[in-house]
């Protein structure tokens, strides 16, 4: 429960920061439609970030290309290939999203690019250096954290970008509101090991919640998109650990993944599949909340 971790130091920003997910989202969404810094649509453009920064701009390059508003890569900024060093690759904008606006990689990335693409930067901390590399900058310090690890900078970032591709999230918000603080089910707290699934812009958000979960619990976490659970990785499913699917489950699940008669599943979610709200995951006395669609079964009773 929310006041569990509010009485303990370790964790306190963390806790602040999560709850305060649906408010902050709602100053994104007005700053969004009433800002014009991101590229036109039909520009060629690439999105790059950091851990969980690079997780969001999958998240968006997936929506922008599902919208039709334009080819739209992600990458790791310490990988990508653009315009300064990929001929082939002439890119019309570069949007870095970084909370710190302090990230090394990125930082040089935008100083190989200067002159050679527009740069627009999506930041926390609007005091940081990437304000002088960047041709523009999206601030977002209503959203920037005090804790080490990112939650609520992450998903306003999302929220903001994925309001300028027209997609309504205020339902997300008032699912929201009474889920960051509801309780946790006993099956999700004793489980062992979470699998983290999503298609689409989704499929960024469960990379996202797998490193979350790695970072602020030291949990058994693994993601992949939605139909690659089957190529692999569900050998790992057994009693006792939990696949988690962000949005509705694939249509060819059913029926030849219906759950086998010994197991039982955990219900889904009865939240709107375009972005359901929060889930909150308490582990071995930890707990963690992020803004991602919930639809969830055990990892041995997909539900058919």
């Amino acid at each position: 429960m929310v006041s569990a971790m509010s009485n303990n130091t370790l964790g306190a920003f963390m806790e602040e920061e999560l709850v305060s997910q649906p408010e902050v989202w709602q100053r994104a969404i007005e700053q969004s439609k009433a800002e014009h810094l991101l590229p036109a649509d039909g520009e060629r453009i690439a999105v790059v970030g950091c851990g969980t920064s690079w997780f969001m701009a999958q998240s968006y390059a997936a929506a922008r290309e599902a919208a039709g508003k334009g080819v739209t890569d992600a990458f790791a900024a310490s990988e990508a290939f653009l315009n300064h060093n990929s001929a082939g690759r002439q890119y019309d904008a570069v949007i870095a999203i970084t909370r710190s606006g302090t990230t090394t990689e990125v930082l040089e990335l935008l100083e190989a690019l200067r002159g050679k693409v527009r740069t627009i930067a999506v930041i926390g901390d609007v005091n940081s250096p990437i304000t002088t590399l960047a041709d523009a900058v999206i601030g977002l310090p209503y959203a920037d954290e005090k804790s080490v690890v990112q939650t609520r900078f992450a998903t306003t970032a999302l929220v903001y970008l994925l309001t300028s591709l027209g997609i309504e999230l205020g339902t997300a918000i008032e699912d929201a509101r009474p889920a960051v603080a509801e309780p946790v089910s006993q099956e999700l707290l004793d489980a062992e090991q979470f699998t983290f699934l999503g298609t689409g812009w989704t499929v960024g958000l469960a990379h996202e919640a797998g490193l979350k979960m790695r970072e602020a619990v030291q949990g058994w976490t693994e993601s992949y998109p939605a139909m690659e659970y089957r190529h692999g990785p569900i050998s790992i499913a057994a009693p006792g650990r939990v696949t988690w699917i962000f949005g509705p489950q694939p249509e060819a699940w059913t029926p030849t993944w219906a759950a086998p008669a010994p197991f039982t599943s955990i219900p889904a979610s009865t939240r709107s599949p375009s972005w359901p709200g929060s889930i909150r995951s308490r582990w071995r006395g930890h707990a963690y909340a992020a803004s991602i669609p919930t639809s969830r079964v055990t990892s041995r009773a997909l539900l058919s």
